[in-house]
């Protein structure tokens, strides 16, 4: 799989699952932006996907 195929991937999934997030939006809003980012990496199923997908262009 190339880069341009991966970043494509990538893509599709932010916009189908991540555009609206109300899990993102609430912690934003309650705890701040710091906390929303740090728990779509690290606890959401999706943000999980996302990095391991990731980890394919190094």
């Amino acid at each position: 799989m190339n880069r341009k195929q991966v970043l494509l991937e990538v893509e599709e999934i932010l916009n189908s699952y991540c555009k609206g997030c109300f899990l993102h939006k609430y912690h934003k809003k309650e705890i701040g932006r710091t906390y929303a980012h740090k728990f779509c990496i690290s606890q959401c199923t999706v943000g999980q996907k996302i990095k391991m997908i990731g980890d394919k262009l190094t």
